[in-house]
């Protein structure tokens, strides 16, 4: 028997977090939104209206739609406004201490029946799990970048999350119009067990200099047939996301093929972080992306 999710809070108003609230709101769920600042919050609300005035211009949505939609979206600024919710997803960065510490502050003022997950893409949901006052009510409910228009969830159970969480947490995936691909929780899951290596490996071919920017995604785009060449998607997830979880895969699996490329180490300590950086493998302050190297 799965418990019923009425309210929904997303702690992360950031890509992945405004992205949640945007699928959840317009699958008829009550959202409150939490991010460490009004800022922050208001520009996450900013994008999602964005965002659904396009799906609204493609004809996915009509505008009294979009109108209900944003009407169910609340703006959170203080951590007990979604302490009524049945289920509250984590978005914030993808950083074990950031995500322990946002546990330790909304564990205590949840209900003791609500779900707690994380939108980690690469960290332990056992260990996470184990950080909570509710390790049985705890599991990963992994989303795809851009959440709106990417169909797949990675559901991960921890070792102790409950078959009740599980099933209220794949109800609800499902309501969101979501395919749902199970996975076991070891580092990186499956889909970045298995993408991000391959971005690492093109850091190294552009490292080792075997190919242009340019040359590499024009390659794998036209040679793989992949909508983006590897290093355009680097920059789009973000380099320091990439990198970190490249260091989970490393430190998890101990295995030397995770190493993550030097050359990527380097962008991040440049802060040429990709698009959002304005900065990455392409220079975006121009007209179009121009290589930087």
């Amino acid at each position: 028997m799965s418990a019923e999710i009425k309210k929904i809070g997303v702690i992360g108003a950031g890509q992945m977090g405004n992205g949640i609230v945007h699928v959840c709101a317009a699958a008829g769920y009550e959202v409150g939104l939490h991010d460490i600042s009004r800022e922050r919050i208001e520009s996450g609300l900013a994008t999602i209206n964005g965002n659904m005035a396009r799906q609204v211009s493609k004809g996915l949505m009509t505008e009294e739609d979009r109108e209900k939609a944003l009407a169910r979206i609340s703006q959170a600024y203080e951590l007990d406004q979604i302490a009524d919710a049945d289920l509250v997803i984590e978005s914030a960065s993808e950083n074990e201490q950031t995500k322990r510490k946002i546990f330790s502050q909304i564990c205590p003022i949840l209900k003791p029946e609500a779900i707690l997950a994380t939108n980690t893409s690469s960290i332990s949901i056992t260990r996470l799990a184990s950080s909570t006052d509710r390790p049985e009510r705890f599991i990963g409910i992994h989303f795809m970048n851009p959440v709106p228009l990417m169909e797949l969830v990675e559901l991960v159970r921890g070792i102790a999350t409950a078959d009740e969480t599980f099933e209220t947490s794949r109800q609800v995936v499902s309501n969101l119009g979501k395919k749902i691909a199970v996975a076991e929780d070891f580092p990186g899951f499956m889909v970045n067990r298995i993408l991000l290596p391959m971005i690492n490996e093109a850091v190294y071919t552009l490292y080792e200099g075997v190919g242009t920017v340019e040359s590499i995604d024009t390659a794998m785009r036209l040679g793989a047939n992949h909508p983006m060449g590897p290093l355009q998607l680097a920059d789009f997830i973000g380099l320091d996301t990439c990198l970190s979880i490249m260091q989970v895969l490393y430190e998890g699996l101990a295995d030397t093929k995770y190493r993550p490329c030097p050359l990527l180490v380097k962008y991040v300590e440049a802060g040429w972080l990709g698009r959002k950086a304005q900065r990455g493998f392409y220079d975006y302050r121009g007209e179009e992306p121009v290589p930087t190297r």
